[in-house]
């Protein structure tokens, strides 16, 4: 039996730990330095569980800066940027799928 203490996750190929700034909701992506960068490009791409955790506790132990962290699943482009892999990833990357109206 599995001790309730002991976290798993399953990582099947390239991931990036994505969440939403606090300040205004924006998709931001963790990078190599441990920030919080506005680009997928700029992510910090793991292909392990183990790193993926280590980098989720970074994520959570910044939940200032930015909350709801959860890894992504990324494709890799032919020069190894990393590319949204499922739909809801493509939507938060590039943005909402209306237009948002101004308010006065």
């Amino acid at each position: 039996m599995t001790s309730p203490l002991q976290r798993k996750l399953k990582i099947s190929g390239p991931t990036v730990i994505t969440a939403n700034r606090l300040a205004d909701g924006a998709v931001v992506w963790l990078a190599n330095d441990g920030r919080w960068a506005e680009t997928l490009t700029r992510a910090n791409v793991v292909t392990t569980s183990e790193e993926a955790l280590r980098l989720l506790d970074i994520a959570h132990g910044d939940e200032r800066e930015a909350v709801g962290a959860y890894p992504a699943a990324v494709a890799l482009a032919k020069d190894g940027t990393p590319q949204p892999a499922t739909l809801r990833e493509k939507i938060r990357s590039s943005g909402p799928t209306i237009a948002f109206q101004a308010t006065a």
